[in-house]
């Protein structure tokens, strides 16, 4: 079966994380079969704040509108397997915690849902009230993972690329990829002792 997969970006701040996720895909263009891009206005207004223009051209991947309800993933008889939204605004996680499929990402979560395949939530917010933890406590209840934009150090990150590059390595392992990256004890050498 070949590998499909669903690329959501959400309004967050984090255009950082998306970036990194879509140039490490590329780098693993020989584990994927075929992949959609929905991004939300608000996520190409924050890539231009934070990153400058976005060029969707510079990528392989198929682009989708969020109003466009014919393409594929929003019907699970096009198997998709993995959504990832990254990074996911509060408001879009809410609404697929409540089933609201108001546009092609919240639909395609739904698919992904209601099919029992893998969804891939990465919100970057801080700090969380108690609707965002009870949406997230949902999401997970349904089969959903939360797998928030939480670095981690360990590896001696150099540059914001690296950091942002220990949360998207820990969701294309979640995904299923086969990659190399900075895992505990394995790197070249390793973090110092801590003491209690």
């Amino acid at each position: 079966m070949s590998r499909k997969i669903v690329i959501g970006v959400a309004g967050s701040s984090g255009s950082i994380y998306t970036r990194v996720l879509f140039d490490q895909l590329v780098q693993l263009a020989d584990q994927w079969d075929q992949i959609g891009v929905v991004m939300s206005k608000n996520a190409l207004v924050n890539w231009e704040l934070e990153l400058g223009a976005f060029d969707e051209d510079r990528y392989p991947f198929d682009f989708f509108s969020k109003t466009d309800f014919h393409a594929p993933f929003a019907s699970g008889s096009a198997q998709f397997g993995t959504m990832i939204v990254c990074p996911c605004s509060m408001g879009t996680l809410g609404r697929i915690a409540s089933g609201v499929s108001d546009d092609l990402m919240t639909r395609a979560a739904d698919v992904i849902l209601k099919e029992r395949r893998r969804l891939i939530l990465v919100p970057r917010e801080t700090p969380l009230s108690l609707i965002h933890l009870r949406n997230m406590v949902a999401i997970t209840e349904a089969g959903g993972i939360i797998a928030p934009a939480a670095p981690s150090f360990y590896g001696h990150c150099e540059t914001i690329e690296d950091v942002a590059r220990t949360v998207v390595d820990r969701v294309l392992d979640l995904a299923g990829f086969d990659l190399q990256t900075y895992r505990w004890s394995e790197g070249t050498s390793s973090p110092p002792a801590v003491s209690d």
